[in-house]
């Protein structure tokens, strides 16, 4: 379908400007370091309230690190 949405993301972007490895923002928000790194090349899309966690921890508003 071409005009499926996918959601993106900015999180590596803002990982590496906030100077956090993976490893750190996965032990910030409760994950694996596995998932930081799907979610970072879309392999996976986070729930709701994990993508909610993310961004409070990287204190940044939902729509400056997801997007379509």
């Amino acid at each position: 379908m071409d005009n499926e949405l996918i959601l993106k993301n900015n999180l590596a972007v803002i990982r590496k400007e906030k100077k956090l490895s993976q490893a750190e923002l996965a032990k910030m928000v409760g994950v694996s370091r596995n998932t930081i790194s799907s979610i970072e090349t879309g392999q996976f899309n986070p729930t709701a309230k994990l993508a909610l966690i993310l961004c409070i921890a990287l204190d940044k508003q939902f729509e400056e690190v997801f997007y379509f």
